[in-house]
């Protein structure tokens, strides 16, 4: 009887820790991982990355030059359950597929124009100072891209193999998972 009671102790112990663990990492913080190279130089193919998961909690806008998390399925809405199994700790359990969850740095917020020429980036017709990016761009085009309300543009430092706003359109904010802390 005795042991019966310590063992649901544990498991009442281990039970609440689980479910904290769950809450922290779906609404305050997280790890992630690196996948790919087009963060390269700033970030790179396997390293592990801080998040802060307050803006997507609070829905606060990033700012310019911040490194976010996305969810590239920008043509799904987002859920409660899309947060909930992009979950670190749930993911294990689940072997959840994060191949969606995009790690690039925010180029434009709502209402500014984008134009890309010249291998350089403009925002509302001035040329971006970005001492972070890998190498020229090859990317031009005579197409110029109006933010919408509610979205951000977002694209990899290392320009010329990133996949980002260039390909799948802009970012709702509510697919900004967190932002970079270290």
């Amino acid at each position: 009887m005795i042991l019966l009671k310590k063992m649901g102790s544990w498991l009442g112990s281990i039970a609440i820790a689980f479910v904290l663990v769950v809450f922290l990492g779906v609404f305050i913080f997280q790890s992630t991982k690196v996948l790919g190279h087009s963060m390269d130089p700033t970030l790179h193919d396997t390293q592990k990355v801080y998040v802060s998961k307050l803006s997507h909690t609070f829905a606060q806008a990033p700012d310019y030059g911040d490194i976010v998390i996305i969810d590239s399925r920008v043509d799904q809405k987002r859920t409660l359950m899309n947060d909930l199994l992009d979950s670190p700790l749930l993911s294990l359990f689940l072997k959840a597929d994060d191949r969606h969850v995009w790690i690039k740095r925010v180029i434009g917020k709502p209402g500014d124009t984008l134009e890309f020429k010249n291998h350089k980036v403009y925002r509302n017709g001035q040329v971006l100072d970005e001492p972070y990016v890998k190498e020229q761009m090859i990317f031009e085009s005579d197409k110029q891209w109006v933010v919408p309300e509610g979205h951000i543009w977002v694209m990899g430092d290392n320009r010329n193999n990133s996949s980002d706003s260039r390909v799948i359109g802009f970012i709702p904010l509510d697919h900004v998972l967190g932002k970079k802390v270290f």
